[in-house]
């Protein structure tokens, strides 16, 4: 055996080298799993699986019975046999507009049918046939609603919807740019802002929560959202050999001055020749400045635009069974209200037990008058102006508009004889 000599503090020791060898010497081992613990994991495990597997079938039930309701869901729907509508939309004198466009899941016909408006405005006043876009006014409009939602420490509407007369704020203080500039971002060919104006009302609750009211900060925050889902707009941009700013492409190309369209709203809440404030949720920034006048004049100053080659963005209800898409028309039946009992009274009535709501916005182009009605041809950014044979086209008749149609946006040389009698009040 051999020997080994330590020293250690002036003495001798002698250890043999099988027992030093002994010293530090580890191994890895297997874990030690206790057997009770195991057993408690698969008897959750092997619980989950079947409380999994209980939650599958019952919502797969949930899903078949609504499955089942959808395809039974009955709507109350007119029965237009007999009722002479106009034969399609050539019928109509219109003036100039592009096709229509489909405004998929956006929650914005406002920002769809005012584009419209001043797309026909821009031809009427210069000659020009102009795309724009749509996008470009939708971006800018979601800035200004962070930003009073943050001016008002939450106490702001917070939707998809506004009013047709938004448009103007956002030209006077933004500008405007052509559709090909900036297109914003589609799925495929289609917008789609669900999942961003989700994130921009998350974005609006954490704030909310955290008392977080630093407006430069917020509205940083959501830029980065608006910027992932429809892309930045430009600050300048080249047309037709020039470069423009959205401000100047607004004085310089589309000669629209903000100042010369005004809104019009019939209403018994406020006294006649007035201004007022629409109240709806729509009308988030609480403009006021619409005129409110008798329904005689609201209508016939209507009629009047659209038989002068001016077009009219309108918005109201659509959600009446007279309204109907897979007949591209809109009339009130007889038996909602006969039509000789149409006056400012029943209007009002429907306004005050909100059976006639601030639902959409759509764009007036076109005239006709058959029988003892007038027919309006309507360019509709929504889904249902799609399920008849005249795609993104509704007709409405007189009745229709009378009744369920509450505010609408036109030229001021339109309806000059109206603003006259506000002068004269």
């Amino acid at each position: 055996m051999k020997k080994v000599f330590v020293l250690i503090t002036g003495i001798l020791i002698l250890w043999s080298s099988p027992i030093f060898s002994q010293v530090n010497k580890v191994k890895y081992v297997k874990k030690y799993e206790d057997p009770v613990l195991k057993e408690l994991r698969e008897k959750e495990k092997k619980q989950k699986a079947y409380e999994d597997s209980v939650t599958r079938a019952i919502r797969k039930v949930q899903e078949e019975r609504k499955k089942k309701e959808r395809e039974e869901k009955k709507v109350l729907r007119f029965d237009f046999i007999g009722v002479k509508k106009p034969a399609s939309p050539k019928a109509f004198k219109s003036v100039f507009h592009f096709p229509p466009v489909a405004q998929y899941r956006t929650g914005t016909c406002w920002a769809f049918s005012s584009t419209s408006f001043v797309e026909s405005e821009v031809y009427r006043i210069t000659g020009q046939k102009i795309k724009l876009s749509e996008m470009f006014t939708v971006y800018h409009e979601y800035l200004d609603k962070v930003r009073r939602y943050v001016q008002e420490r939450g106490d702001s509407e917070f939707g998809q919807g506004s009013e047709c007369n938004a448009i103007f704020r956002i030209i006077r203080n933004y500008g405007a740019v052509p559709e090909d500039v900036y297109p914003g971002i589609t799925y495929g060919d289609k917008h789609d802002h669900t999942r961003m104006f989700n994130e921009l009302r998350a974005l609006l609750s954490m704030i909310n929560e955290k008392n977080m009211w630093d407006e430069d900060e917020v509205l940083g925050m959501a830029r980065v959202i608006l910027n992932k889902y429809m892309g930045e707009p430009p600050q300048e941009f080249e047309w037709h050999g020039k470069t423009y700013t959205p401000k100047s492409f607004v004085s310089e190309v589309l000669k629209i001055n903000p100042d010369d369209y005004v809104d019009l709203m019939s209403t018994l809440s406020i006294p006649f020749y007035t201004k007022g404030e629409f109240k709806v949720p729509d009308n988030w920034w609480h403009c006021a400045e619409y005129y409110n006048v008798p329904l005689d004049d609201w209508y016939s100053g209507l009629k009047n635009a659209i038989k002068k080659g001016y077009s009219v963005a309108i918005g109201g209800d659509v959600s009446e069974p007279g309204y109907n898409g897979f007949e591209d028309a809109a009339i009130v039946p007889d038996f909602d209200i006969p039509q000789d009992y149409i006056n400012q009274d029943s209007r009002e009535l429907r306004i005050y037990n909100h059976t006639t709501t601030d639902d959409h916005g759509v764009h007036l182009v076109g005239y006709l008058r058959i029988g003892k009605h007038d027919w309006y041809l309507i360019k509709d950014s929504a889904r249902s102006s799609r399920h008849g044979k005249f795609k993104g086209y509704y007709f409405y008749r007189d009745d229709y508009i009378k009744l369920k149609m509450l505010t609408y946006t036109v030229h001021k040389d339109a309806v000059k004889g109206i603003l006259k009698k506000f002068k004269e009040k």
